[in-house]
């Protein structure tokens, strides 16, 4: 959860990247229209913790502030509107199509309205603006939305029905924001979507992923990093593979929606890949990459998972290379067609992420081990702590400037990131 303020309004945003880049949106939409007095969420649905998370902080924003109008949005908000409204602390309930329409935060709409839920149907947007945003606030990183909503259905995925169809930003308009961001400061872009592979289908040409990322870098020459958010490994395109080989400034970290490492458990899933697509992919990416990290989500005690099951998605950590996991216990979502099927435990499920997660650790140490004694880039993020091109925390007892990029020598690490020193 992070929270911003622009002049009155206060924005707490909950889930992803796309989310973070969309409360940007909204505060320029508040801050242009004089939204005063006001607090926002922006909620996630991922998971049902993520939903009682934001409950919790909207009860607790009515306590600490009797007096604001409490506004809720985001892919919660979306798929159960009725629940939030519900609330007797929540004033009004905004869809996820509507919070990125300027008018939305004009504030005779927005605190002055008898209608408390305004949520229309997602599935009927057929457009992703490309709304441009001059920075993020106190990040080091830009974030840019090049394409929102998903076509396919996951069992046990309820984004879709919080986001929409899949829809992109044509390339020109991203290229655009992207200059902007580099003309203010910005040395390293995130490109974000809700599934970016798929980027483009919906467009003239139908240009891929690929062909967007080489579009920026050729056509914005002075941004020093492009990174790519979560992508759909089955679905990466020949353009992104010669640009994972070629183009050093393509950072060589890519964090792959995998969910599982057994056939059954994904077709179940309705996922477009087995653990073999994924093993390949990777073993493709670090021959053309050696140095690329990869991070991944998984999911554990998915319907109908045993114990052998499980053990698959452990071997395909190792088989696969990965670095950073992202582990969530099965949560079913309401309306989903994995809530309907034979649950496993929610303690097994529970107990088999914590083994997951410990396995991750593991790989994480190695990754700290091979790297002391290597100099780095890095871009820092707060005067203490930035990045590698590879995604690793490194911290640093001499401060630096947020923002820049600075050449650190690894030292030691503590088992979570580097100690940096500056490099002679």
């Amino acid at each position: 959860m992070t929270k911003g303020h622009s002049e009155g309004t206060q924005i707490v945003t909950f889930g992803c990247r796309l989310n973070t880049y969309e409360s940007e949106v909204m505060r320029g939409h508040a801050e242009k229209a004089g939204l005063d007095n006001a607090i926002v969420f922006n909620t996630c649905a991922v998971t049902a913790e993520a939903e009682r998370q934001a409950r919790q902080a909207i009860r607790k924003a009515r306590r600490e502030n009797p007096q604001a109008r409490i506004i809720v949005t985001g892919c919660a908000a979306q798929v159960n509107p009725d629940s939030f409204a519900g609330m007797d602390e929540v004033d009004l309930v905004i869809g996820n199509d509507e919070k990125m329409r300027a008018q939305s935060w004009q504030p005779a709409l927005a605190l002055h309205t008898n209608e408390k839920v305004r949520v229309n149907d997602i599935m009927s947007v057929t457009e992703t603006a490309g709304h441009l945003v001059q920075g993020l606030e106190g990040r080091a990183r830009a974030f840019v939305q090049v394409q929102n909503g998903c076509d396919h259905r996951c069992t046990f995925c309820i984004i879709p029905y919080g986001r929409g169809p899949s829809r992109s930003v044509p390339a020109g308009e991203v290229v655009a924001q992207v200059r902007t961001l580099v003309e203010n400061g910005y040395r390293e872009v995130v490109l974000t979507g809700v599934d970016m592979t798929s980027y483009g289908g919906d467009l003239p040409g139908r240009p891929s992923l690929g062909n967007l990322a080489r579009r920026i870098l050729k056509l914005v020459p002075d941004l020093e990093r492009l990174r790519l958010s979560s992508i759909d490994s089955i679905e990466a395109d020949d353009d992104l593979m010669r640009l994972i080989a070629d183009e050093e400034r393509l950072m060589p970290h890519l964090h792959l929606s995998l969910q599982a490492g057994d056939d059954m458990i994904l077709k179940r899933m309705k996922r477009r890949h087995l653990r073999d697509d994924s093993i390949r992919f990777c073993e493709e990416a670090r021959r053309l990459r050696p140095d690329i990290v990869f991070g991944a989500d998984f999911i554990t005690g998915f319907p109908t998972e045993t114990d052998e099951m499980f053990e698959n998605t452990m071997r395909l950590v190792d088989e696969c290379g990965l670095t950073w996991l992202h582990v969530f216990p099965f949560s079913p979502r309401p309306g989903t067609p994995a809530a309907k099927m034979p649950q496993v435990a929610r303690n097994v499920a529970k107990a088999r992420a914590e083994r997951l997660r410990a396995k991750g650790h593991e790989r994480v140490l190695a990754h700290l081990d091979e790297g002391i004694g290597a100099t780095r880039a890095v871009l820092m993020e707060t005067p203490t702590l930035g990045r590698t091109h590879q995604f690793t925390p490194v911290r640093v007892k001499e401060e630096a400037r947020a923002g820049e990029i600075i050449p650190l020598r690894l030292a030691a690490h503590d088992g979570k990131s580097f100690e940096g020193l500056r490099a002679a």
